[in-house]
């Protein structure tokens, strides 16, 4: 059962793959240095049925709705408050399918692993002053089934061509989005 289960967690849905490449893709054409940005992901479907209006102005009709995801972009999430602790917070309503966050982060090679200090505060200096650090911006996607799908940029290789995506890229932003579609009845 166990093969099952991995086999079909690696195969992308193609709705959430699109969706969260396309979301990529509209904050790289705002460059770098951005706050982090939380996207519910709502059936395209819903809203040409729901909203014909907005679905009008947005360019939707019948035929792109098959089978697709819209991003809705959050209000921002400001610096005063983490990402991940606003996504501690968040439960989605049922008319939500998905979410996604856009964020930049520092990242270090496995080989320093151990010198990062334990303190927060510390780890954070370390990460910036770190000469083998490299900026990365990270997309990330989940949908109420199940579903993850990733893309993820870096700075170094700021092209559409150098974009790494998959399901599972960063599996504690994944883990943090799935838990914003738990039943609280059943934690």
């Amino acid at each position: 059962m166990s093969e099952d289960v991995t086999q079909e967690q690696t195969i992308p849905d193609p709705a959430l793959a699109s969706a969260v490449l396309e979301i990529e893709s509209h904050v790289a054409e705002q460059g770098w240095d951005q706050p982090a940005r939380l996207y519910a992901l709502v059936e395209t479907a819903r809203i040409v049925t729901n909203e014909p209006e907005l679905a009008r102005v947005m360019g939707l009709d019948e035929s792109s709705a098959e089978g697709s995801l819209t991003p809705v972009e959050q209000e921002p999430t400001g610096p005063e408050r983490p990402l991940e602790q606003l996504l501690e917070e968040i439960a989605w309503p049922e008319t939500v399918d998905g979410a996604a966050v856009a964020l930049e982060r520092l990242v270090l090679p496995p080989e320093v692993d151990e010198q990062i200090p334990e303190d927060p505060v510390e780890a954070g200096r370390f990460a910036r002053e770190h000469p083998l650090r490299q900026e990365v911006r990270l997309v990330a996607g989940v949908t109420r089934s199940g579903s993850t799908y990733c893309a993820l940029r870096m700075r170094a290789h700021d092209d559409a061509q150098s974009v790494v995506d998959g399901t599972s890229l960063v599996p504690g932003l994944i883990e943090l989005l799935r838990s914003t579609f738990e039943d609280e009845e059943i934690q």
